[in-house]
């Protein structure tokens, strides 16, 4: 019992992105939407990167670390903007505004992943620690994984039509929470620090930067009227820092 519900509690947390995928079910303008959408999750995924992932980052490397934390999590970050970088030089330049969008939500999803990992992790190692930690933080992530899900679902349904591929690919991402907590039990406890642990954020702070401000803003610009793209991205910021302070 001990073992199985700190995975219940990454499970619960993980399923919560599917919530976000239910957005695509809602009717209106499809530009409007679409911009809107972009807009909010580059919001959402820069306010992750400032609010939670580098200052988790930064209380990781202090704990052991106190001659070069700054230089330790530039480096870090750095090599989180490299890795999407050096994805898009590999794409194809030249894509459709479908294609586009697609790429938008494929991207998205494997950041989500790769930042559900860590977190699955996290959230197992404390809730077995402490329950009562662990269910404030899985309360505290699904509210995040909300937004997550959207951003995944709405531009890979709108480049698709396919209400099933949009809403499997959340899926699939909400489920890289668990397989973190499977991770951590299974292989992960005896070695996982708080270098290590501090290193992981801050690389994915770097992708959740670059994917918000090189691909998800520009993307969302591009459609007409700029101050409803603007106000919810603005949005998107308050929501994540409104829910992060709710969360402490």
């Amino acid at each position: 019992m001990r073992e199985i519900l700190p995975f219940l509690l990454c499970l619960i947390a993980g399923l919560s992105t599917l919530l976000g995928s239910l957005f695509i079910f809602i009717k209106g303008n499809k530009n409007n939407i679409i911009k809107c959408a972009l807009a909010f999750a580059s919001g959402v995924m820069l306010s992750v990167s400032v609010f939670d992932l580098i200052p988790e980052s930064l209380t990781m490397f202090q704990s052991t670390n106190k001659n070069s934390i700054f230089f330790s999590i530039m480096t870090f970050i750095t090599i989180g903007l490299i890795i999407p970088l050096f994805i898009d030089k590999v794409l194809p330049a030249k894509l459709d505004q479908n294609s586009k969008l697609y790429k938008l939500g494929i991207f998205t999803m494997i950041a989500i992943i790769i930042h559900n990992i860590p977190e699955g992790i996290a959230t197992y190692i404390s809730s077995e620690t402490n329950i009562k930690l662990g269910i404030s933080i899985t309360i505290a992530i699904a509210m995040h994984n909300i937004p997550e899900g959207i951003s995944i679902a709405m531009p890979v349904y709108y480049a698709t039509k396919n209400k099933k591929k949009a809403i499997g690919l959340t899926f699939i991402s909400g489920m890289s929470e668990p397989l973190g907590a499977v991770l951590a039990f299974l292989f992960l406890k005896p070695i996982i620090n708080n270098t290590i642990m501090g290193a992981l954020f801050a690389i994915i702070a770097g992708i959740m930067t670059y994917i918000s401000i090189i691909e998800l803003l520009p993307t969302a610009l591009q459609y007409k009227e700029k101050k409803k793209t603007l106000i919810s991205f603005l949005i998107g910021i308050l929501f994540m820092y409104v829910n992060h302070m709710l969360s402490y």
